[in-house]
């Protein structure tokens, strides 16, 4: 079998929180891909479509909300803080596409919608691209225990 350079490397150096946090991106992933099938239904006519887009509102939400306090551990356990900075910008942006939702603003919901997904793509692919390790201290910074 024949492997590039770069799988390995994104496989063998990620440390355990490196693959929670990837687990979480993964499920954050697969959970918003499902909104846009629901909102085409809806949009349809299936108005059943609506209740099943406002679960997957709630358990994208709620997997977001587990991917902060991930990036907040791989952030502190590995020094990498664009993954909390990237989490927090896609939460924040679900959070306001949640509530233009819930108060009918279409003209915001949708576009927001189409950022997320997006956003959460690349997101995606960064985590999975390259090992999440542990980056190597500057001088002068204090070890910890």
């Amino acid at each position: 079998m024949v492997t590039s350079s770069l799988e390995s490397t994104a496989a063998h150096g990620t440390r355990p929180i490196g693959w929670v946090f990837r687990a979480v991106v993964s499920a954050h992933m697969v959970a918003i891909a499902g909104q846009p099938v629901f909102a085409g239904t809806y949009l349809s006519g299936d108005f059943d479509s609506l209740r099943w887009h406002t679960i997957g509102a709630d358990a994208v939400t709620y997997i977001g909300y587990a991917q902060v306090v991930a990036a907040i551990a791989v952030w502190v356990r590995l020094r990498r803080a664009w993954p909390f900075a990237a989490t927090m910008a896609v939460v924040a942006a679900e959070t306001v596409q949640y509530f233009a939702g819930m108060e009918g603003a279409l003209w915001l919901h949708l576009p927001l919608g189409v950022m997320t997904v997006a956003a959460l793509v690349v997101q995606f692919i960064a985590v999975w691209r390259q090992p999440l390790s542990r980056r190597a201290r500057a001088n002068g910074e204090v070890r910890d225990a």
